[in-house]
């Protein structure tokens, strides 16, 4: 069961956590732009496992069976760039830590359906993270 988050501890802090967006950041934009502008079709927060609705991959190719997922660096413990809120820290802490986990779980499950999943952080270059994949796409 999901803890309930504590209060924000500041005016400030519930303003940042309300400003998160859960799909359409700007490096997901302008990876898309990229991508339609090479030609590819793709769905966007899309289900890729049948099995879990609630589990959404950021980019998804249905035919060649590819999901991307475009993870930002607090929410999924970038090893570059998360640091640990100074306050609530027991919370965010697991919090992050079941996102992780989260994470890899997910990326099995769609590996043992036949899908490749490729994984990117938000402070990668749109232009190169575009290529990846449509390296992939278009090999």
């Amino acid at each position: 069961m999901a803890l309930r988050p504590p209060p924000p501890s500041s005016e400030n802090a519930r303003r940042t956590m309300l400003a998160n967006r859960r799909r359409d950041t700007s490096i997901e934009l302008e990876v898309r732009r990229r991508l339609h502008a090479a030609g590819l079709r793709y769905r966007v927060d899309f289900p890729a496992d049948a099995s879990d609705r609630r589990r959404r991959a950021d980019i998804v190719f249905t035919r060649a069976r590819v999901a991307i997922f475009i993870d930002g660096c607090f929410w999924h413990g970038c090893p570059a760039h998360y640091v640990e809120p100074k306050s609530n820290t027991d919370y965010w802490r697991s919090k992050i830590a079941r996102n992780m986990e989260r994470d890899l779980e997910s990326t099995a499950r769609l590996e043992r359906a036949g899908w490749r999943v490729l994984r990117f952080w938000e402070h990668e270059d749109p232009a190169e993270v575009a290529a990846t994949i449509l390296a992939v796409i278009r090999p």
